[in-house]
């Protein structure tokens, strides 16, 4: 299989995590219906996670919450033997 097949999804996933994180801060600052936090941690899960914690940092949002600051960074962790076995077994060129 072709690697760009997992760069394709990892960008796509990781543009909806910033919007969806993006969009919760807003809907905070206006107190409004807030996008669930189990819905962040599954996009996290799914492959955003680098782009929502840089997202979290960069904007404030969460980062007092240590279900966020410890929970994605532990996703990634989890994600990067993950990721490596993908590019070396299943995305094989």
């Amino acid at each position: 299989m072709n690697p760009n097949i997992l760069y394709g999804y990892l960008g796509v996933i990781s543009v909806i995590a910033v919007v969806v994180t993006i969009a919760d801060k807003v809907k905070a600052k206006r107190g409004a219906w807030r996008v669930p936090e189990n819905t962040l941690l599954l996009l996290s899960a799914l492959g955003g996670s680098v782009a929502m914690l840089v997202t979290m940092l960069l904007i404030r949002h969460k980062t007092k919450h240590l279900k966020f600051m410890l929970g994605i960074p532990i996703i990634i962790v989890l994600q990067i033997p993950l990721l490596w076995w993908l590019l070396t077994r299943v995305f094989v060129r």
